[in-house]
């Protein structure tokens, strides 16, 4: 064991003891990590943060939103000026064997090259927080390239890591890397995936942070909050998050409700069933009579109706009119009321038309009005819903508590 600078420098300390060598080179030790530790709580507590502060002052807001991804680069940068320090001064301060020595400078290097994968992961979050408060961040979300940045640097880590253990060049590691390809490429599949759909994500802006998505075949209907790598968690309206392979966005199909959201309203597309029985035509005198419960001109011109006329075609007229006065339905956009194909249960009325408010509740309430409405003024019109029992209760029955009596649609004579 060769004697060091610092050692030699402390020796005269113990020339009276018998074990001077040790204890000098006890000694020595001791100065050079107790050293390291103060620089690192100087540079921890003190330095680095009162830098912080400075900096953050200039903008409290935009800065103080990155605190804790800075006082994790702090402490970082603390530990890699510890590493460089170690290695630098190794030889002046620390009296080693010569085996002892290779081991200790090994660790130091590999703990230096660890701190420095830290520090540019630290550095590319940072990036990437500055980059989340610009205003067309949300549009274009990055959260992904961050990720293959942060997994490249801690690749090129190991590398150099391994080359340092086996003392050769990180070439000869690379040269390794073509025998090995194919299982590389099966074990980081989903992280290449991952990777291509990031890009294509971020360039056509599929999805992005708070956009709500449905994916029918992950059970997925919420909204976006985290936009990874190799996953996109959705938090679905009733508080479960749902994690799916980002690649299944590019690779499958799912809705976006982002062109909803962004628009002037939301589409109300509701159909009601008519009992096709219950269609006839009006005359003046049931004409009168609607007008009499319902001031038809205040909804539709009657001087604009063919002649005749059935009950379906003033309801559906009175329904459009309706819809167009509502203080809640954007006119501005298609609003119709529409015949569909005839069917086995009736003959659907659709009611097509858009709310202005967007919000869920509020939209279920508009539709909900809309149809208790439409439902509750068909009897004036002589219209009856189609239902799969073709029954009603009768106000006297429905009083008495007697049991109803079912009227059959289309009633077949029994043979004789």
């Amino acid at each position: 064991m060769k004697q060091t600078h610092l050692q030699e420098l402390v020796m005269p300390w113990f020339e009276s003891m018998q074990d001077a060598a040790l204890l000098s080179a006890l000694t020595a030790t001791a100065i050079g990590v107790g050293s390291l530790l103060l620089i690192y709580m100087f540079t921890r507590r003190l330095l680095l943060p009162g830098i912080q502060k400075v900096v953050t002052r200039l903008s409290p807001e935009r800065i103080g939103a990155l605190t804790p991804m800075l006082n994790k680069l702090n402490r970082r940068f603390a530990g890699i000026l510890c590493c460089v320090l170690y290695l630098a001064t190794f030889d002046y301060v620390y009296p080693v064997h010569d085996v002892a020595a290779l081991v200790l400078k090994t660790v130091g290097q590999v703990a230096l090259i660890i701190y420095g994968g830290f520090i540019l992961s630290s550095v590319v979050s940072i990036a990437g927080g500055i980059y989340n408060q610009l205003d067309f961040a949300r549009d274009i979300p990055i959260q992904g390239l961050i990720q293959v940045v942060k997994l490249i640097t801690f690749m090129v880590c190991a590398i150099l890591i391994v080359s340092i253990l086996l003392e050769k060049s990180p070439t000869y590691i690379l040269s390794g890397f073509g025998a090995i390809a194919a299982v590389t490429l099966l074990v980081f599949k989903d992280t290449i995936l991952g990777f291509v759909a990031s890009i294509q994500i971020a360039a056509n802006r599929l999805v992005t942070y708070g956009d709500w998505i449905q994916v029918d075949s992950y059970g997925a209907d919420g909204e976006v909050i985290d936009l990874g790598l190799n996953t996109v968690k959705v938090r679905n309206w009733d508080n479960t998050i749902t994690t799916i392979p980002t690649y299944m966005l590019v690779a499958g199909s799912f809705k976006n409700w982002r062109g909803m959201q962004e628009s002037g309203g939301r589409r109300i597309k509701r159909a009601l069933n008519i009992d096709m029985n219950s269609i006839r035509l009006v005359d003046d005198a049931f004409r009168e009579q609607i007008d009499a419960a319902i001031p038809l001109n205040d909804y539709i011109r009657v001087s604009n109706l063919p002649d005749p006329v059935t009950n379906l075609g003033l309801f559906r007229r009175y329904a459009e009119g309706y819809l167009k006065q509502h203080e809640k339905i954007n006119r501005d956009l298609t609003l119709m009321v529409r015949e569909l194909q005839p069917m086995n249960h009736g003959l659907p009325i659709e009611f097509y038309c858009f709310s202005e408010d967007k919000r869920w509740i509020s939209y279920e309430h508009l539709q909900a009005e809309i149809m208790d409405h439409l439902l509750a003024v068909l009897p004036i019109f002589g219209l009856r819903p189609y239902q799969s029992v073709t029954g009603q209760l009768s106000t006297s029955e429905a009083q008495t508590g007697l049991k109803p009596s079912i009227k059959v649609a289309n009633p077949v004579r029994e043979k004789t």
